[in-house]
């Protein structure tokens, strides 16, 4: 017997079907050990020591995993096939120490997809924990623990309200600053086109743009203004037309690369919304159950019979012409050794969405990887590209029609990439009529039309993605979270799929551009990625690399040290300027005050830690407003100090989900202020300080029910209003009710809530989707306290999950968990289930977040 640990119940439940009864299936749930989040954890003075600890909830499934080693001699690990894989392999391996004595043998299988041969192949060849791998994450977690631990006290002493920075995750907020301000500092600038409806001969009309005016060729900005481009509309007017060209080329259009990790998040974000994270919660889903392979990797080549088996495929749907005489070869350019290396591709390429049970997201992203796959072996598209160029006898005039028609469809069958909107590309996909040489162009309309240059797009999660890619900053593993940090932190919102940076994410870019400039360059982030991949392959001592980056860093930070808060602000207040002072409508200057006329604006503190615009004649101008706020505006509808309640002040502000008001502002000591929503018809503009108090106090204590005596409250919820006694809820059909209503109106509703509701039928709590296997999951209230329901199974909640918190993966986890004591089982698996069992309040079960990059 052997016992084989993998990172989730999920992954296990897939492997266990191919080991069969031999083997004893575990999982880690993700990392099992971390540096302590405190001082000391990684000593640069005794070569970088790093003092790991078994997290509290990780140590009951090494407990588990050191029971079932007492009765079996092999130890396998068979966690994912990069770096962070390997790294928790190696964790598990030095956690298990004191029990893999005595004659017991460790062994490191990895496969890149979770189906019977690939799993047999690797368990026929197993081989031990890949030092140079663990020494590139071990170096990866030293820098970032470094960088957090030793920036982010900089950044709470000398900027007011900042929260931490990250060795990678700074690098990426910069790009998005930077985007912004390239935003407001651009002036667009005017230009015009004109277009001419033509006829043929035989009465058939097509469109055709001017592209020479006076004998010389039109550049974009030439007709600037309405009166240039109406003498331009004369010009054409005035002289007949006919046709001196007509040209038509053939063109091929190859089909895309099977996806890699960043691909894949880009597209589905671009087709479905879909965003980093999110994107890779799905993939890892499809892949423990065994549809797709890893789904973390910079690789683009296919397993060859991969290759045969998407052409056989090809053939069988679409018939001999679809298939290309050779099949295709993709390489790409990276050189990391950090991440698994070949595409990500549907394990059966047979297996085509309709032929799956799949929940939603899962079933459109396979989709997506099951289109491109198969795309991407297929024929190229064959098109005819028409150029026709119609112009007068003078030569003075030239206008060009242009067309494409699709020949064969080839992969576009299957597939087509979306587009970013970061180019637009002026293709004509129209088909032009039957146009000869010589013959007439009657003229039928000619317009002109006005265009304004557009500034360049904010970065949707797909882009920022892509342009990280392109610089060399972050990996395939770290993409979703280096963008899902910058968001939590509150550094950067994301609007109608935008990301938008908030004024704490331009401060600390801009304290970090001038204080700490070298740790922020792109070229340095990639080329310190480029040394840990060079680690990963055995060329660097990963040592070496922590200590010249550590003698370098600690200079840095010794620098800061004399450093006054006023100067930091004075330095963001230039980097800021255009940001913070727009130039006015009556050109005036930006920085006087709009209330006194005679004081300066400038960058302040506020005593609860955060940052605003001041008067510099304050006590005796008490102007201000937000960093947001310009062009002369009181704290505005944005953001605006209401006024002050028992020394703190009560902000207006506006978050990723809507307007809110915030008692103080985050700190060291308070990183998470109270804090409530403006209710639905609330507007900004009517809030005041007696109305924020009130909501800031809620929920309201009615008073004690006079049945039992426990507590009545009111309050607004995720679903609106309501008034909540125990644990039952009832809505209240009004906002304002909520701050007037009395005893007997509370007990009056709770009643009828209890009526509505019986006892024979109890209503769910929550519908949390459909089972793989078909029915809906629902979270039920019983006599017991809460549980889950899947048509004939209850699995009741343990006490550590909450009916609001309990996600469809735990919830499918405690079905089978419940399904398989029902139904019985191998005694020799015993142990892995309960171990299981008690395990069920992870709300992941991918990996732990190992660094802060």
């Amino acid at each position: 017997m052997a016992v084989v640990v993998v990172e989730s119940p999920a992954k296990a439940k897939t492997i266990n079907k191919y080991l069969g009864s031999d083997y004893t299936v575990l999982a880690s749930y993700g990392h099992v050990r971390d540096l302590p989040p405190k001082d000391g954890s990684v000593d640069p003075d005794q070569g970088f020591d790093m003092k790991w600890e078994v997290a509290s909830d990780s140590k009951k499934h090494v407990r588990a995993i050191a029971e079932a080693l007492k009765s079996d001699d092999t130890l396998i690990l068979a966690t994912d096939p990069d770096r962070e894989g390997e790294a928790i392999s190696w964790h598990l391996k030095e956690a298990l120490a004191s029990s893999l004595k005595k004659g017991k043998t460790v062994r490191r299988v990895t496969f890149n997809a979770i189906t019977k041969a690939a799993v047999s192949e690797a368990m026929a060849n197993p081989r031990d924990v890949d030092g140079p791998l663990v020494e590139a994450y071990l170096a990866r977690r030293a820098l970032d623990y470094l960088v957090g631990f030793n920036l982010s006290p900089v950044l709470w002493r000398k900027l007011p309200g900042a929260k931490s920075a990250g060795r990678v995750q700074s690098v990426c907020l910069r790009l998005i600053v930077e985007r912004e301000m390239e935003i407001e500092a651009f002036r667009a600038r005017e230009y015009w086109s004109v277009t001419a409806t033509l006829v043929t001969p035989r009465g058939q009309e097509y469109q055709a743009r001017l592209t020479v005016l006076g004998g010389k060729k039109l550049d974009k900005y030439d007709l600037a203004n309405a009166t240039a481009a109406e003498l331009a509309v004369q010009a054409v007017t005035s002289r007949d037309l006919s046709v001196k060209s007509v040209e038509a080329k053939p063109a091929n259009r190859n089909p895309y690369a099977p996806f890699m990790t960043s691909t894949l998040q880009q597209e589905a974000s671009r087709k479905f919304g879909m965003g980093a994270k999110a994107c890779m919660s799905t993939a890892q889903r499809l892949y423990e159950a065994g549809y797709i392979t890893y789904m973390r990797t910079d690789g683009i080549d296919m397993a060859p019979e991969a290759v045969m088996a998407a052409r056989d495929e090809i053939k069988r749907r679409f018939g001999p012409d679809y298939v290309p005489d050779s099949p295709r070869m993709y390489k790409n350019k990276a050189k990391n050794a950090q991440e698994a290396h070949e595409c990500i591709r549907p394990t059966d390429m047979s297996l085509s969405p309709d032929k799956l049970k799949l929940a939603d997201d899962q079933r459109k992203l396979y989709d997506l990887i099951w289109k491109r796959t198969i795309a991407s072996q297929m024929s190229a598209a064959r098109l005819e590209r028409t150029t026709v160029d119609v112009g007068s006898a003078d030569g003075e005039v030239v206008l060009r029609a242009t067309g494409q028609v699709v020949m064969f469809d080839g992969f576009l069958k299957v597939y087509d990439e979306g587009r970013d909107d970061t180019v637009i590309e002026e293709e004509d996909d129209s088909r032009l009529p039957q146009i000869m040489q010589g013959e007439t162009a009657d003229k039928r309309k000619i317009a002109p039309e006005q265009h304004f240059t557009q500034p360049p797009p904010r970065y949707t999660e797909a882009t920022l993605v892509k342009r990280m890619e392109e610089l060399g900053i972050g990996r395939p593993s770290t993409y979703a979270s280096i963008v899902t940090t910058i968001q939590d932190r509150d550094y950067v919102r994301k609007d109608k799929n935008r990301l938008i940076p908030e004024d704490k994410g331009r401060l600390v870019t801009a304290f970090l551009t001038n204080f700490f400039r070298r740790y922020v360059e792109y070229d340095f982030t990639a080329d310190l990625e480029n040394e840990l991949d060079e680690i990963s392959a055995g060329d660097r001592n990963y040592k070496e690399v922590l200590a010249r980056f550590w003698r370098d860093f600690t200079a840095a930070i010794a620098e800061t040290a004399d450093l006054r808060i006023g100067e930091v602000l004075e330095k963001i207040d230039d980097f800021l300027a255009p940001h913070l002072y727009p130039p006015r409508d009556d050109g005036s200057d930006p920085r006087i005050c709009p209330t006194c006329g005679e004081g300066r604006l400038n960058l302040k503190t506020a005593r609860s830690g955060g940052a605003f615009i001041g008067c510099s004649n304050y006590p005796n101008c008490r102007y201000t407003r937000s960093l947001s706020g310009a062009n002369g505006e009181e704290a505005g509808a944005a953001e605006r100090v209401l006024g002050e309640d028992g020394g703190d002040e009560i902000w207006l502000k506006t978050g990723r989900f809507g307007p809110y008001v915030q008692r103080g502002e985050a700190t060291e000591e308070t990183p998470k202020p109270p804090r409530a929503s403006l209710p639905k018809g609330w507007s900004p503009e009517s809030i005041d300080l007696q109305k924020a108090l009130t909501l800031l106090n809620l929920p309201r204590e009615i008073g004690p029910h006079p049945d039992d005596g426990e507590v009545i409250e009111a309050g607004i919820g995720r679903y609106g209003p309501y008034v909540k006694h125990g644990r039952v809820y009832a809505n209240l059909p009004e906002v304002d009710e909520v701050f007037t209503i009395g005893m007997n109106r509370a007990v009056e509703v709770l009643a009828e809530k209890a009526t509505r509701t019986g006892r024979s039928a109890p209503a769910a709590l929550r519908d949390l989707g459909q089972h793989p296997d078909g029915g809906a999951i629902q979270v039920m209230s019983g006599r017991y306290g809460p549980y889950v329901k899947w048509e004939k199974v209850n699995a009741t909640l343990p006490k550590e999950i909450t009916p609001e918190a309990v996600t469809l993966e735990q919830a499918l986890e405690l079905i089978a968990e419940k399904a398989t004591k029902k139904g019985g089982g191998r005694k020799k698996t015993a142990p892995k289930k309960a171990a299981a069992k008690k395990t069920t309040a992870k709300k992941s079960v991918g990996k732990k977040a190992a660094s802060k990059s």
